[in-house]
């Protein structure tokens, strides 16, 4: 009876180790996408390693990773995006929420960021430079300028969905505006918040690399145009593969200090 029941038990509970369908089908996505990829650089139907083999990539990779120089780049760019996306973010959340909170604001106001917001950013770059010269400054400043628009977007769209009780027991205990902000506004669109610092990290790396490969003797950008300048194709695709996985990585750990994670079907 004891045997029964410890393998009615143990056919209870969940099959972790089993992989769910959502997994398996984004395994099979990378590697078509590794198969197709291999197949295109050995059918020769474009021009010498504009395509690399996987193996040479590889190589690559491990040869930057190897390099002491290579992580003095990074975190060189690590520490613009890092600067430009605090600037950036804390000027958007804080833009977001006046003009959220107020509806003269947003009338007023508002449409400048839904108009300025799509414009790229790189157009910018030859002003930042005067004011801030052609070191980190005007790297920082792209960053920050990229990032402001979605987060204050976001949190301004946030603000409007907060449940009016929320506000109204915040003034019944006659809370003055930053206990308004830290008790009853950041608390209650925690997720718009978490979904604009993602999305501005995003537009914060796409502004500083660009600025890096534009004017920059130091940074990620600066050896990804210096591989393209070389040709040395399996060494630029490395950096942009150390790039995306930098990239998820910071983005899942602002999801799960958020409380955010992955959509699933109830």
């Amino acid at each position: 009876m004891a045997e029964a029941g410890q393998l009615t038990a143990a056919a209870s509970r969940p099959r972790g180790r089993i992989l769910r369908p959502v997994t398996v089908l984004r395994i099979g996505i990378i590697m078509a996408v590794l198969a197709t990829w291999q197949l295109v650089s050995a059918s020769g139907l474009l021009y010498r390693d504009v395509v690399p083999s996987l193996a040479a990539i590889a190589v690559a990779l491990i040869t930057t990773l190897s390099d002491p120089t290579f992580y003095f780049h990074l975190a060189t760019t690590g520490y613009e995006i890092g600067i430009a996306l605090a600037i950036g973010g804390v000027s958007g959340v804080a833009v977001g929420i006046a003009l959220g909170a107020s509806k003269l604001m947003a009338r007023a106001y508002e449409a400048y960021l839904y108009y300025l917001g799509p414009t790229p950013k790189i157009i910018f770059f030859p002003v930042m430079i005067m004011w801030f010269g052609v070191g980190a400054g005007s790297k920082i400043a792209m960053g920050a300028v990229s990032c402001f628009f979605p987060i204050a977007l976001n949190v301004a769209a946030g603000m409007r969905e907060i449940d009016p009780v929320l506000i109204r027991v915040g003034n019944s205990f006659r809370a003055n505006t930053w206990q308004m902000v830290t008790k009853i506004y950041l608390p209650a669109m925690r997720y718009p918040v978490i979904n604009g610092l993602r999305i501005g990290l995003g537009v914060a790396l796409i502004g500083t690399l660009l600025a890096e490969t534009k004017l920059s003797n130091r940074g990620i950008g600066f050896l990804v145009i210096q591989a393209y300048s070389l040709f040395n194709m399996p060494q630029m695709y490395s950096l942009l593969i150390v790039l995306f996985v930098v990239s998820i990585g910071i983005n899942a750990l602002i999801g799960r200090l958020g409380g955010l994670h992955d959509i699933r079907p109830s």
